[in-house]
């Protein structure tokens, strides 16, 4: 990849911003998928089936499951591709940005979590699929900061490196002239 010269993808030839696009899409797609799946199943489908026919509700939750898995994997992926090959280079030494997005991955780490719990199959996470109503809806809440988080992190930009004293002019280093003029 090319160097970056700039502090924004676009400064970047158009084959260096191919991968970052795309991981970018399969990041944010995977989003949309994920999270919309999880409302659309915390908003009609469980209440739609409380007190009936479980059978339905376990076959709904074996075939989301798969969405669940490679949902997480290509997080992982994207995310961590997102951080390394464009966020750090972008945003070195602000530590605002980099304690965002570290929040923002445990907060995903957890969501993780209760999703593959909520779409497990094994007898320790049964307390969740019981009470599936309510862990959906915290993954909801905990998604909806995690979204939040990430809209601040993108929009707030690469905020303007403070100038060091090495890269000021010659005249400012030895003291500004006027300075030296008013102290005699």
């Amino acid at each position: 990849m090319a160097a970056r010269c700039g502090n924004s993808l676009w400064d970047l030839p158009l084959m260096d911003m191919i991968l970052p696009l795309i991981s970018r899409w399969a990041h944010v797609g995977t989003a949309i998928l994920l999270v919309g799946g999880t409302a659309f199943f915390r908003l009609a489908v469980i209440p739609a089936l409380e007190g009936e026919n479980s059978d339905l509700l376990a076959k709904i939750r074996g075939n989301w499951k798969k969405f669940v898995h490679i949902g997480i994997l290509v997080f992982l992926v994207s995310g961590f591709y997102n951080y390394i090959a464009v966020g750090i280079p972008q945003h070195k030494g602000d530590g605002l940005y980099h304690a965002l997005i570290g929040t923002k991955m445990l907060l995903a780490m957890y969501v993780f979590f209760l999703a593959s719990v909520l779409v497990g199959s094994k007898p320790s996470s049964q307390k969740f699929r019981n009470d599936a109503k309510k862990w959906t809806g915290v993954m909801l809440l905990v998604a909806a900061v995690i979204v939040g988080i990430s809209g601040f992190a993108k929009v707030r930009g690469v905020p303007a490196k403070s100038p060091d004293v090495s890269e000021s002019q010659p005249s400012e280093q030895a003291g500004n002239s006027d300075d030296s003029e008013t102290a005699a």
